[in-house]
């Protein structure tokens, strides 16, 4: 592997459950090229979503560190995190999260503005992203006038505007059947292939996770690295 674009190290996460403490991540090694591609599986409650948050600095360890393209989240301050976040990251979710007074260019538009774009850079990205999603003539629709598949490919365009480096995706296909499901995932691989980012996807699809370049199973809070059909099996028993 070339060097490491994401490098996590013994990471540990834990919470309290009924003033219990209840352990998700127990030393959690990761490593993850440049342009890279991988899938996260694992039965629910397991800690996918858990780690996701680790990595896009929206939560903390209890101990470990997470460090992408060789900054150490763990040393940035709160403000710190927040602008590494907006600037180098693009987070795709389950539940699409589009802002719902805001049109579909504006949800899109948004992550430009908060990076300072120019309104010039603005209008022409957003076109170009609204035609590569194949919503070009949905830019003015509000999300509850789109459809669920509609949605998810505008979040999509959302996280990738500002052409992050590492774009993470939480169950992208989650909520969509599966032919919607399809498209949205050809979609996401083409977008962030076009710019080269690095892709960490969350899911409980083995169809989903199969077209990453990479798969992992987080069971009891480690990952087993899947590389062979057997094992893919496995796996795709382990994620329901």
């Amino acid at each position: 592997m070339t060097q490491s674009f994401l490098k996590i190290t013994d990471l540990h996460r834990h919470f309290l459950e009924g003033g219990r403490r209840h352990s998700v991540l127990n030393g959690v090694n990761l490593e993850v090229a440049s342009g890279e591609k991988v899938a996260l599986l694992g039965r629910s409650g397991s800690g996918k979503s858990t780690l996701l948050n680790l990595i896009a600095a929206i939560d903390r360890p209890d101990q470990g560190r997470v460090s992408v393209d060789g900054c150490d989240l763990g040393s940035l301050s709160e403000r710190q995190r927040t602008l590494f976040r907006r600037r180098r990251i693009g987070y795709v979710y389950q539940f699409f999260n589009l802002i719902p007074t805001l049109t579909a260019a504006e949800n899109i538009a948004l992550a430009l503005e908060l990076n300072r774009f120019s309104k010039a850079q603005i209008k022409q990205r957003v076109q170009s992203l609204l035609t590569a999603i194949g919503l070009e003539q949905r830019g003015q629709s509000f999300p509850d006038q789109l459809s669920g598949g509609e949605q998810q490919r505008v979040a999509i365009a959302r996280a990738l505007a500002h052409e992050p480096a590492l774009v993470l995706a939480d169950e992208p296909t989650g909520n969509l059947d599966a032919e919607t499901g399809r498209r949205v995932l050809e979609l996401l691989h083409q977008l962030v292939g076009n710019r080269r980012g690095t892709l960490v996807m969350v899911t409980h699809s083995l169809a989903v996770a199969s077209s990453a370049d990479r798969l992992l199973t987080l069971e009891n809070g480690l990952f087993l690295e899947q590389t062979d059909s057997l094992a893919r099996e496995r796996a795709g028993k382990l994620a329901w």
